[in-house]
């Protein structure tokens, strides 16, 4: 799937810390349904057989709507699922390594703190930069928070499009106004809501207002 600037808008993250009454598939489920643009699996530590048979699924439910989907760190998981793409953080792989393994087609994402990492994932071959915390966030409680003047230079350091990420939600995504961001990355803001559907409407709703599409 050719990426394109607008699958950024509402980019939903998963976190299996925030299933309960519904399983992970129910809430990516409602989730795509409700009208997120883009999805990304993400699973720290979980076994690779049982991260794959997951993948597999998720992979099934977003080809059913028509949605990318992104698979954090694992190159090989994203393979064998025949995910759109991989995003990666500056711990994990190289951009430069991750372009070779994935090819030209797929989609990749890297995480950039400051301008000067941001330029370098573009130099090798990034497709779109995510930048966080913005605030603070339940998922990454040691995540060193960026201003919204560091996102404004990190959006304006580089060509490719760039996704805002930390404990956004529909109450606070407006304050990103004038960034420059392509959209926002949404973990908590979207799966630790009871009303998965209500969630995505009400940040799709807000987003148009700080988003240029």
């Amino acid at each position: 799937m050719k990426f394109r600037k607008d699958m950024l808008f509402l980019y939903a993250v998963t976190d299996q810390g925030f299933t309960g009454e519904k399983t992970l598939t129910e809430q990516i489920e409602e989730a795509l349904s409700a009208g997120v643009t883009l999805l990304q699996l993400r699973e720290k530590g979980l076994d690779k057989s049982i991260f794959l048979e997951e993948a597999l699924i998720v992979r099934e439910l977003t080809r059913h709507y028509g949605i990318p989907l992104i698979i954090n760190d694992d190159v090989e998981i994203a393979l064998k699922c025949g995910a759109d793409g991989v995003h990666v953080g500056q711990d994990d792989l190289s951009p430069l390594e991750v372009r070779r393994l994935i090819g030209p087609e797929r989609i990749l994402g890297v995480t950039a703190k400051s301008p000067e990492q941001a330029k370098r994932a573009f130099m090798e071959g990034a497709d779109y930069i995510g930048s966080g915390a913005i605030f603070p966030s339940p998922t990454k409680k040691d995540a060193a928070a960026l201003t919204l003047e560091q996102l404004s230079a990190i959006c304006r350091s580089v060509p490719i499009p760039v996704t805002a990420i930390g404990g956004i939600t529909g109450q606070n995504v407006s304050l990103l106004k004038g960034t420059g961001i392509a959209g926002a990355a949404v973990v908590s803001g979207i799966f630790g809501q009871g009303n998965i559907t209500a969630a995505v409407h009400g940040l799709k709703e807000q987003l148009l207002k700080v988003v240029s599409l």
